[in-house]
């Protein structure tokens, strides 16, 4: 006879949505195929039938083939799994999950029924929802664009990086006060963002790969409930939303996560962080990592300076470096509104960098983005030499050119362009030719971002280095004397995603692969210095493109914001 299963009655509330509870499923099956089990199994009519018999479960019979020790707790733990993701369909609520035990002939996971469970719609969160604004994500998206199962499929992928019995720990950003009570807005890590998809400060996540190397659990510690303090700073979504819409397996109170984090870090083989830079930083997670004056966290301070932490973040930016279907749809969403914004405020006159700037802003915000991915460089005339000029208060005036480099955000993913164009709309000869060098230097590199060209960032440097070189011999510059580092003193490009440069660290010496996302951005900026012909004196001119790269061709993400010398001048009657 098949082992059954004791269960205890409790009321538990939790939150269901039909879009929670098929995720849930997806994910379940996902951790089955990438343990190399059928999924059919999972699907015993027994198990179907839990909430009908009372809770009492009866689990298929053993596989047919004989399993050792090992490989037969892990045939249990998956149907453990399951019944979790069906006991969101049939109302039940589990607790943090746990391996199951054998304990004479029966597993024991003990779930418990609830009382009543409660639609999400009927809820609020720290975060939008599908059930809760369905006018900016889809069923099934956990941020726009990006599904629930993507972000189950990246923890997977990470944990697979890994060593057997490994932890990664990950923080999430905390709120940063300007002055007194005054805070900047909330802007997430990007690395706990792309593995959890939660945006709210104060959390820590926790991927650990089990001994066995065949599984991982994923734990979310969490700012809890609070209506006293949502009455003044806005929804949280709690501790129980932490399994039941970001589908972690344990979750709990950030604020008494250290003994649980001990234990964690403790049975670890290997315990994959980035720490804070500072030991000052007053972080949540600095208070855990570095510790405090709370004696509490000395004892995990004690742990993590026992020499075994490693870097996680070479792991994560492998993943981060290839986009997904649904990274590079947000990064053109992105791109297209950002673009769109550029060519309205090209079709203008403009009277100051200020006015201009929030022109931008306005226009990236009313064609789809939710916020600026940056502060702007809105350049007029010489200031463009400044190559991260951000004061934005002078004004422009007939005969300038303006550089403008903004860029709006969706969904997490940012866009990167840079324009260049004269203040009335025409452009002088001398303008013309320096612009026009650029530009061809810019066209053939772009052209260069694919597969089959086998061009790293750095050989795509390499190629602009060159023909800028030759460009600006032909329009009379001398070259010697280290002049390129003055002229052209940056890198071309740089990858680009959830940050403006995405992936810190990641070698750009690799040729670049398809689904790789990158900005293209030659530029020359030419001071008043007597060496330099006295017709470009003044100039700076850059002309920058985010650019994902395919197998036989490139994805201009921001092609929208014109760039030819007889479209910019076509824009003005």
């Amino acid at each position: 006879m098949a082992p059954a299963v004791s269960t205890n009655m409790t009321r538990v509330t939790t939150v269901t949505s039909p879009v929670f509870e098929s995720t849930r499923a997806q994910i379940t099956e996902f951790k089955c195929r990438s343990r190399d089990w059928s999924p059919h199994r999972m699907r015993h009519p027994e198990i179907r039938s839990i909430a009908a018999r009372g809770g009492i479960l009866s689990l298929p019979a053993p596989p047919p083939v004989p399993l050792r020790p090992f490989q037969w707790s892990a045939h249990l733990s998956m149907q453990f799994l399951t019944l979790r993701a069906l006991s969101r369909t049939r109302k039940v609520a589990l607790p943090p999950w746990r391996a199951p035990k054998l304990c004479n002939g029966a597993l024991r996971p003990a779930f418990k029924l609830p009382a009543y469970s409660t639609s999400a719609a009927e809820l609020t969160f720290g975060q939008p929802l599908h059930e809760t604004h369905p006018h900016l994500l889809e069923a099934g998206e956990l941020t726009p664009g990006i599904t629930a199962f993507e972000y189950a499929e990246r923890r997977t992928k990470l944990a697979q990086a890994m060593p057997a019995g490994s932890v990664a720990i990950v923080a999430a950003s905390d709120i940063k006060t300007r002055s007194g009570a005054v805070f900047y807005k909330f802007h997430q890590d990007p690395s706990f963002f792309y593995l959890t998809g939660f945006t709210e400060p104060e959390a820590i996540a926790v991927i650990h790969k089990d001994i066995s190397g065949n599984d991982h659990t994923f734990h979310l510690y969490v700012r809890p409930k609070d209506p006293i303090k949502e009455a003044w700073e806005g929804s949280r979504s709690g501790a129980q939303a932490a399994q039941d819409v970001f589908n972690a397996d344990e979750s709990g109170d950030i604020n008494f996560a250290h003994d649980r984090l001990l234990d964690i870090v403790r049975s670890a083989s290997h315990v994959f962080v980035d720490l804070p830079v500072e030991s000052q930083q007053r972080s949540t997670f600095s208070r855990i990592a570095l510790g405090s004056n709370l004696s509490k966290w000395q004892r995990f301070n004690e742990i993590l300076d026992s020499g075994r932490p490693k870097p996680l973040r070479p792991y994560l930016h492998q993943l981060r470096a290839f986009k997904s279907h649904g990274e590079i749809a947000n990064l053109r969403k992105a791109g297209q509104a950002s673009g769109r914004g550029f060519t309205q405020a090209m079709s203008r006159v403009w009277a100051s960098e200020l006015d201009l700037e929030g022109f931008l802003e306005y226009q990236f915000k009313k064609n789809g983005c939710e916020a600026s991915a940056y502060v702007p460089v809105i350049a007029g005339g010489e200031n463009a030499n400044q190559i991260h000029y951000v004061r934005n208060d002078a004004k422009l005036s007939e005969g300038m050119m303006v550089c403008a480099d903004a860029g709006g955000e969706y969904g997490g993913y940012v866009a990167d362009i840079t324009r260049t164009w004269p203040i009335n709309g025409k452009f002088t000869a001398a303008q013309k030719d320096l612009y026009m060098t650029i530009l061809d230097v810019q066209r053939t590199c772009v052209a260069l971002c694919r597969a089959n060209a086998n061009m790293s960032l750095d050989k795509l440097h390499g190629v602009a280095d060159a023909a800028l070189r030759q460009g600006l011999v032909e329009l009379g510059f001398d070259l010697s004397k280290g002049a390129m580092d003055i002229l052209f003193p940056h890198h071309l490009g740089h990858y680009i995603g959830l940050d403006i440069h995405d992936c810190p660290g990641y070698p750009r010496s690799g040729n670049l692969k398809s689904g790789q996302c990158i900005t293209v951005e030659p530029g020359i900026y030419v001071d008043h210095n007597e060496r330099w012909p006295e017709h470009f004196r003044g100039m700076g001119i850059r002309i920058e493109d985010s650019v994902c790269v395919q197998d036989e061709h490139p994805l201009v993400l921001s092609t929208e914001a014109v760039k030819e010398v007889v479209d910019i001048e076509a824009l003005r009657p």
